[in-house]
């Protein structure tokens, strides 16, 4: 941890706000602290994906909760995310460090020029001294292409910078093997595979309730950061200086993976499916077991609306999702070319119908066989 030289920090709404709403300046100046500290000796870059948006917008709007309806939480954001960037900005000022904001909705990740995009922005950024504030586009996002959470957000960030650390912050100073307010319950100190995690119970959204995650979200995004070869540590936020001097703080996700390609990543965790393909037995295996491109003659079904480029699901003769790709033809064209080999279409339609339904490399699978 004391070595990681790239870091994403996520910190939560209840870490920054009152629970009326509002941002709470003396929390967001704490965390800056730490923040600052960190980057001190210079050889330290820190990415901030910070949720809040929402939240402090709730009380100059005269909202008392976080509304339920899509439109209001927009309006929310709207003015709740000039809000909390200028508390960043004022806030990292006294350290002379400059903030730049990013962003994002799914359909900015989705796609292979849109991640690149991305990763050139944050770079540049760090590369240029500034330090990105990350979040969810919640003004314009829809409940289709929404992450759903900053904690997901996170993981993804993390491996698109390639980062050496995740350090996920909450108002829980790390995961316990019961409930934290109850007597007897032990802080979980280090997760090396899925097994530790067995019997125990993960909490919901905070007490706060002005976010949107709990711990929940926070162990499936340590657990999307592990798999990709990225160590995570969970405390809260009160003990973030401790975290990022390597300090024994949280709960430590030790990685259970290797990092891979950061498209395929988006594919699995932030895309959205719109549409499936069927697909019988040997084009299960195929896809499963060889690591093979999908061709036609292995697909008996097609359902959905999608054009070619977007991410659909394949699945197995029982209908269960298998893998998940980016598609080459349209909706409209595939079933005509539905059991029929490429040769043969590529005689009968053209050349450019010899090509994959889904290539190798735009496909991950949802379940490792």
């Amino acid at each position: 941890m004391a070595e990681a030289r790239r870091i994403v920090v996520k910190v939560g709404s209840s870490s920054l706000t009152t629970a009326s709403g509002g941002l709470d300046a003396d929390r967001v100046d704490a965390l800056v602290d730490a923040l600052a500290a960190a980057r001190a000796p210079g050889t330290r870059e820190v990415v901030l994906v910070s949720s809040g948006a929402i939240a402090a917008g709730l009380a100059p709007l005269g909202l008392r909760a976080r509304p339920r309806d899509l439109a209001r939480q927009q309006a929310a954001a709207s003015v709740g995310q000039g809000l909390l960037v200028a508390r960043y900005t004022a806030s990292f000022a006294r350290y002379g460090v400059r903030v730049g904001q990013v962003l994002l909705t799914t359909a900015d990740t989705s796609r292979r020029s849109h991640y690149r995009n991305a990763y050139r922005t944050l770079d540049q950024l760090l590369t240029m001294g500034a330090l990105p504030v990350v979040n969810e586009n919640d003004t314009v996002a829809t409940d289709e292409i929404r992450f759903g959470d900053n904690d997901r957000l996170a993981a993804l960030v993390a491996h698109l910078v390639h980062a050496d650390l995740l350090v996920l912050l909450s108002d829980v100073d790390g995961l316990y093997d019961g409930d934290p307010a109850r007597p007897g319950s032990n802080r979980v100190e280090q997760v090396r595979t899925r097994a530790d995690l067995a019997g125990i119970e993960i909490g919901s959204t905070g007490k706060a309730g002005v976010g949107t995650g709990g711990m929940v979200t926070k162990v499936e995004a340590a657990r999307i950061a592990a798999a990709a070869g990225i160590p995570v540590v969970l405390t809260s936020a009160v003990r973030a200086a401790e975290a990022l001097a390597g300090r024994d703080t949280g709960t430590y996700f030790h990685p259970t993976g290797r990092r891979f390609a950061d498209r395929l990543l988006w594919l699995q965790h932030a895309s959205t499916p719109q549409g499936a393909l069927s697909l019988d037995e040997g084009a299960v295996r195929a896809v499963e077991y060889r690591s093979a491109s999908l061709l036609p003659a292995g697909i008996v079904g097609v359902e959905g609306r999608f054009s070619a480029g977007d991410p659909v699901e394949l699945r197995d003769p029982s209908g269960r999702p298998v893998a998940r790709g980016l598609v080459n033809y349209d909706a409209e064209e595939l079933p005509r070319l539905l059991g029929r080999s490429t040769r043969e279409l590529a005689k009968e339609l053209g050349p450019e119908y010899e090509r994959e339904v889904v290539h190798r490399d735009d496909l991950v699978l949802l379940h490792r066989p």
